[in-house]
């Protein structure tokens, strides 16, 4: 009796024999097919799921944008801590010493009141403030009037060297003061001096010792200090405006008074700010030239520290320091806002 041989699986077979045709499909060889199909789809999607995990691992985390930024504070520490030691400190013994008595009063100092603040804003102290506020408002116009022309000239100037030698010499005439200024003015345009000499000025009742005389003086650094300090704001704006606007039939006035003056007066008044200030805390120059003939508050502080007070109020110089400090703040707090509106334009 014959028995009949029994089948083998195809893929049986052909992993005996290394290959060969493919036997007759069963119920296991189709499962197994199936699964090598699930196996070869899954390897082809394997490159593609390991680049997304690559870039998933890329992004930021958030406690790597938490240590980001705290690197970030730590950069910025010496600047804080040169920040505090040499204005908070002063500020804050300025302040102290404004409400105390000074060491040589009859109680022995120390003790709190408000007389140094009231007298400060009294008699000659009240006229000196009001002469150091009114020489920096106008000096500092009037270096922001002309001083924006001549930024203009300079941001639109086709010639390098040009611009280059104006910014250079900008650059040192805004730091150029103290005694050598006074010295140069008082040779040129004193009563004495070589200009006034030449053209007869003092006939026509030019004094450089007196306000107007002190005015042209502050300007002679001021409107430099105003070149520097708006030529990169006029850089900001874009050409794209003036062309929109021109092609609207928008005139040159036109153009400067709805386009481009709205967006550089926040930039303008910064720089109004900064000459403000340099004016206001001028000491060396006007001490040199004019000494006590114009009332000025730094000549009065100066007074104060040099003893020149009366006994039992020698605080009253930070008194007087107090008041310009809160004269500043009040400038600042007008300025800050609108720097904000120009940012987001010139950016």
């Amino acid at each position: 009796m014959t028995t009949a041989p029994t089948p083998v699986p195809a893929h049986a077979s052909a992993a005996q024999s290394g290959g060969g045709a493919p036997g007759p499909a069963t119920p296991a060889g189709t499962a197994d097919a199936a699964k090598a199909t699930t196996a070869t789809a899954a390897n082809a999607t394997a490159p593609t799921t390991t680049t997304s995990g690559a870039k998933a691992a890329k992004a930021p985390r958030p406690g790597k944008a938490r240590t980001s930024r705290g690197r970030a504070w730590l950069a910025a520490l010496p600047l804080l801590l040169f920040f505090l030691v040499g204005f908070g400190l002063p500020a804050v013994a300025i302040a102290i010493g404004a409400f105390t008595t000074s060491s040589d009063a009859p109680d022995g100092g120390g003790t709190f009141t408000t007389d140094n603040l009231t007298n400060s804003l009294q008699g000659a102290y009240w006229t000196a403030l009001w002469g150091s506020v009114r020489l920096s408002l106008l000096t500092a116009l009037i270096a922001t009037v002309v001083g924006l022309p001549l930024a203009q000239a300079v941001a639109t100037s086709r010639f390098r060297m040009f611009r280059e030698a104006v910014m250079s010499a900008s650059g040192v005439l805004a730091n150029f003061g103290g005694v050598p200024l006074a010295f140069m003015f008082v040779a040129t345009l004193g009563n004495a001096g070589e200009v006034t000499k030449r053209f007869g000025l003092t006939s026509h009742g030019w004094s450089l010792y007196t306000f107007s005389g002190l005015s042209v003086v502050y300007l002679y650094f001021l409107v430099p200090l105003m070149v520097i300090t708006v030529t990169p704001a006029l850089e900001g704006l874009r050409t794209q405006w003036r062309e929109a606007a021109y092609n609207n039939g928008a005139t040159v006035v036109q153009y400067w008074r709805h386009v481009a003056l709205p967006v550089l007066v926040p930039s303008l008044l910064g720089g109004f700010v900064l000459l403000f200030g340099a004016s206001f805390a001028a000491y060396a120059t006007a001490e040199a030239m004019v000494g006590s003939s114009v009332p000025l508050i730094s000549m009065q502080i100066g007074d104060a520290l040099s003893g020149n007070v009366l006994v039992g109020q020698g605080n009253l110089a930070l008194a007087l320091g107090l008041d310009m400090i809160v004269v500043a703040c009040l400038v600042m707090a007008v300025y800050l806002p609108l720097q904000r509106r120009s940012a987001k334009w010139l950016a």
